[in-house]
């Protein structure tokens, strides 16, 4: 486990001191506030991968979402796909569920363009960027079947913890995206 707490201050909502932070993250913030979502967060050293958020996880009591952002071949199709961060992605499960062969992951240009995040902070809330809405949403139903959810707020310095009826109920059609659902397999140790 890699050592990434710099406080172990458990914020009820936005952090006390919101100075010298990104303007996107400060946006993440405000529309949650603006949507009276309760959510609780903690800063951390830069935790752009599952193993790294571990100590996050251990202070918020909640898992961190795998947040990948994909596309078609071609790219002119995008997707972020939320999954259980211990599950094993592998394209062809879930390239049978949404009609789309050839998935890769997006590079870091089309993420900045759709998102406003960089790779290691994908997260649902940057779909508050996409006002197109060219990216399509998809969950892994096992996500939903949880109580709570947990993510970054568009840096990986920072995640937060909310309800999962808060992302499906108020997020979500605030943001005026319909997800899709898949269910995506448990693998075993290979």
């Amino acid at each position: 486990m890699e050592n990434i707490i710099i406080d172990p201050t458990v914020y009820t909502g936005r952090p006390a001191d919101c100075s010298g932070r990104l303007e996107k993250e400060i946006e993440c913030y405000d529309f949650l506030d603006g949507l009276n979502i309760s959510y609780i967060s903690v800063d951390h050293l830069p935790a752009n991968t599952i193993p790294a958020c571990e100590q996050a996880e251990e202070l918020l009591g909640v898992k961190i979402c795998k947040n990948l952002f994909l596309c078609n071949r071609q790219q002119t199709d995008f997707y972020l796909l939320i999954m259980d961060g211990e599950k094993i992605f592998k394209t062809k499960d879930l390239s049978k569920q949404i009609g789309s062969s050839r998935l890769s992951f997006a590079n870091a240009d089309a993420m900045e363009k759709y998102l406003n995040i960089t790779p290691g902070s994908v997260s649902v809330l940057g779909l508050l960027f996409d006002k197109d809405r060219a990216v399509r949403l998809l969950i892994d139903k096992s996500v939903l079947d949880k109580e709570m959810f947990g993510c970054h707020p568009c840096i990986n310095t920072s995640s937060l913890v909310f309800k999962t009826a808060e992302l499906t109920e108020k997020i979500l059609p605030a943001m005026d995206v319909d997800p899709v659902i898949v269910d995506l397999p448990e693998y075993g140790e290979e």
